[in-house]
């Protein structure tokens, strides 16, 4: 696990200027909104990361490995609307993991990263990069994973958790954008589809991507990382 952890760090792309949600490009008010939207999520999240720590230390490297590969896989950046760009989200695995609560501390802890180190989203826009990439996109994760894990199809839950969850983030982001900047005509609704049309183009394959690399670390957590599995009690319910 240590291994794959190296290998995802060094394999994180150089700096760009593509952007999340560019810095200082929401309106103050919307800007504001979208912080206090995001910090009761981060606060929960926080707990829940300070609980899972103190109870189970064998884990933090496991958390190290879902942080990585959210700062990686979202590093990987695609231009797409004016002001904000597509790249898949990594997301999911923590999620699947963790839990929703958690990949909201690790997702902010990576945008932050992101923001302050590549360029790529801004402080005044994280709040709204937050609820979209590491609030919102876990959620959907978790509820799909948790939906569909009776059904005894592990890794088809854990491809459409991961893949959906990239979709949500970019709905959110789309409907961001759509609240802040509405067309003249035809208002929030034709800006949303808009945005959302524009943004399809290219996450709709790096969904399916995303998901089927998650399934890959997935199977690499099955062969080798075993005993953290149990410790989550995921390894049980596998065929």
């Amino acid at each position: 696990m240590a291994g794959l952890s190296t290998i995802i760090v060094l394999l994180s792309p150089g700096p760009a200027m593509a952007m999340h949600i560019a810095e200082g490009f929401l309106p103050f008010p919307w800007a504001a909104f979208w912080w206090l939207v995001s910090l009761p999520f981060l606060l929960v999240g926080l707990r829940s990361l300070a609980r899972i720590t103190r109870e189970h230390p064998e884990l933090k490297l496991l958390l190290g490995l879902a942080g990585a590969f959210t700062f990686v896989l979202s590093a990987l950046k695609i231009p797409s609307v004016t002001g904000s760009c597509s790249h898949p989200t990594g997301t999911g695995l923590g999620a699947i993991l963790f839990g929703p609560s958690v990949m909201t501390v690790l997702g902010g802890i990576v945008l932050l990263f992101q923001a302050v180190l590549l360029a790529h989203g801004g402080l005044t826009t994280l709040g709204a990069n937050m609820v979209s990439m590491a609030v919102v996109g876990p959620l959907v994760a978790w509820w799909i994973f948790r939906s569909l894990l009776p059904t005894g199809r592990t890794r088809l839950a854990v491809f459409a958790a991961a893949a959906l969850a990239d979709l949500a983030t970019y709905v959110v982001t789309a409907v961001q954008l759509a609240l802040a900047f509405p067309a003249a005509e035809g208002g929030f609704g034709a800006s949303l589809a808009k945005f959302g049309a524009i943004y399809a183009v290219t996450q709709v394959p790096l969904a399916i991507t995303e998901g089927l690399l998650t399934v890959l670390v997935w199977n690499w957590l099955q062969a080798y990382g075993k005993p953290e599995l149990k410790t989550l009690q995921l390894i049980h319910q596998e065929n």
